[in-house]
């Protein structure tokens, strides 16, 4: 039973990291093709397209959590580790899973009120680019949000996992 799980879980990890590289390669496409044609048509015709800039800003807002995500999954997210230079090198896992779930709490502090933010704008009926629900175009920040929040207490939880094990392993190995 087990390894059926783990199997299940490692397929839904490719699938997820695939939508992750496809989202992120398909925006920034969209977004270069937009920005040149809109940079195209206000220099050559003296016109552009009048939904074009803020649809930019959402796209660019959009690479930026998903990019986010994919960095969370990874462990290549921005992190300072000076504390490890002064920690002994059998404690250099602490400072780690701290960190992971302070990470994980503020990114789910996060989701929550970007989630309260979609359920006002909902409310309010707000628009983004000439007459669209607005909430769809910020409906990445929760999702995003969550996502990290769930990442980093994955990360926190198996360091810690690797932390009691470890401590087994050597007095099994005597």
């Amino acid at each position: 039973m087990t390894g059926a799980i783990s199997r299940l879980l490692a397929r839904l990890e490719r699938w997820g990291t695939a939508a992750e590289n496809a989202s992120l390669v398909l925006l920034l496409g969209s977004l270069m093709i937009l920005a040149v044609g809109q940079i195209v048509l206000r220099t050559f015709f003296d016109s552009g397209l009048i939904w074009a800039d803020e649809l930019l800003r959402i796209m660019v807002l959009w690479i930026a959590l998903i990019a986010s995500v994919a960095a969370a999954r990874s462990k290549r997210h921005l992190r300072i580790d000076i504390l490890s230079h002064f920690v002994p090198e059998r404690y250099t896992q602490v400072p780690g899973i701290i960190v992971d779930g302070f990470t994980s709490s503020i990114c789910g502090l996060l989701a929550w009120h970007s989630f309260r933010f979609l359920q006002i704008t909902i409310e309010m009926d707000d628009t983004v680019l000439v007459d669209f629900p607005s909430w769809i175009a910020y409906g990445i920040l929760p999702v995003a949000f969550f996502l990290m929040c769930y990442r980093f207490f994955v990360l926190c939880a198996k360091g810690m996992v690797d932390i009691f094990s470890a401590k087994k392993v050597p007095e099994a190995a005597k």
